[in-house]
């Protein structure tokens, strides 16, 4: 018999979970662990366990996000959002949605079944229902509807797209979201400066005015008793790269670093920036298998432009993924012309989403292409 139970906490989730969902760190109890001491206030988890008889065939992990305005427009600096668009968004999404997968990072890191053990229709008519019960729970327990209802993010040749009917029955729109920026690490890349030799000489030069005018900035990597120390400017840093996007979902609390690292251990690197002894911007990395997940970064604004410390972050990004051998260097979403500069690539992403209100649905292809417009950017061709 195939069934589905639902859990409210990685400690309850059932034996077989880490085994089955090994191939990724963002669905292994210690990341999830990190996330529940650690997550935006506005972000509540919920876990899937689908069976086949007694076995675990596939898991999914779904958040319940309440989106308010203060969170996604809260930089007032930023014109180009008008109030007629502010208010539609607010009037179609504002409230309670539920998000299957994470919405705290690009990626399909949100859900996985064994094909061998459970046919996708099978797998995917469990999550709905679980979905269904989930929207009741939060009904009966704290009187919220749930307004719309996202899966993200999949690749456009997933295997899940070959049965559409899937989603078709549970009225569910495909919509393009901007892409992952991803880059190969080439096997001939044994040391990082393989890669500055495949560099035409424009990115060469590229390069090599960034690292000077890095000046003597040094990249150190923070213990979990340095970022505990640094956790106020860590997050102030992270909050001037936060503030200056156009939309955002969320805002990462406090100790968010802090608890990744306690958790995840060497599986989550900390790299902060110093001048002499102040600390003026950092980035983080997440191991996962073969992939390096790029994660947040921040920086002192003062410091961005003259010391170019963005494009000196994605240099130091691709340096580690490539000392430490692995196959791909995932920089996620945003900035993708200058990711684009270092030799990432723009691979396109698809999420499915429906709006419980049915007029609202009818027209919600279209209200989220505009939430996620088509950035005017040039591809950059940097290898030889």
């Amino acid at each position: 018999m195939i069934r589905y139970t639902i859990y409210n906490s990685f400690n309850e989730l059932p034996e077989g979970w880490n085994l089955l969902a090994k191939h990724d760190v963002f669905l292994q109890t210690s990341y999830l662990q990190a996330m529940e001491k650690a997550s935006p206030n506005n972000i509540q988890w919920f876990y899937v366990g689908v069976f086949n008889g007694e076995a675990l065939a596939g898991v999914a992990i779904v958040q319940r996000v309440q989106l308010y305005l203060k969170d996604m427009f809260r930089n007032t600096k930023v014109s180009c959002f008008k109030t007629f668009f502010k208010d539609l968004v607010s009037r179609v999404l504002k409230g309670n949605i539920l998000v299957v997968g994470n919405l705290t990072h690009t990626g399909q890191h949100g859900l996985f079944f064994r094909r061998t053990a459970i046919s996708q229709s099978d797998f995917f008519r469990e999550i709905f229902s679980a979905l269904d019960e989930i929207k009741d729970q939060i009904k009966k327990s704290q009187g919220k509807k749930i307004r719309a209802v996202v899966l993200k993010d999949f690749f456009k040749d997933d295997e899940i797209h070959k049965e559409k009917h899937v989603f078709d029955v549970a009225k569910l729109h495909q919509v393009y979201v901007q892409p992952n920026m991803l880059l190969q690490v080439k096997p001939e890349w044994i040391k990082f400066d393989d890669y500055i030799a495949t560099l035409n000489k424009k990115y060469r030069d590229r390069y090599k005015r960034a690292r000077k005018k890095r000046n003597s900035i040094k990249p150190v990597e923070l213990s979990l008793l340095d970022i505990q120390k640094y956790t106020p400017e860590l997050h102030q840093f992270y909050m001037n790269v936060s503030n200056n996007a156009k939309f955002n979902t969320f805002i990462l609390p406090e100790n968010h670093f802090y608890s990744l690292k306690a958790n995840l251990k060497e599986n989550f690197r900390v790299y902060g920036y110093f001048l002499k002894d102040q600390l003026v911007g950092f980035y983080t990395l997440i191991l996962n298998n073969i992939a390096l997940e790029t994660y947040f970064l921040g920086y002192d604004e003062e410091h961005q432009y003259p010391n170019q410390l963005y494009l000196n972050m994605l240099y130091d990004m691709l340096q580690y993924g490539i000392e430490n051998k692995f196959n791909t260097v995932v920089y996620a979403r945003t900035a993708m012309e200058i990711k684009s500069s270092v030799g990432a690539e723009a691979i396109p992403l698809v999420v499915y989403l429906k709006h419980t209100n049915g007029f609202l649905n009818a027209i919600l292809r279209q209200i989220f292409k505009l939430m996620n417009p088509s950035e005017d950017w040039e591809v950059r061709h940097p290898f030889k």
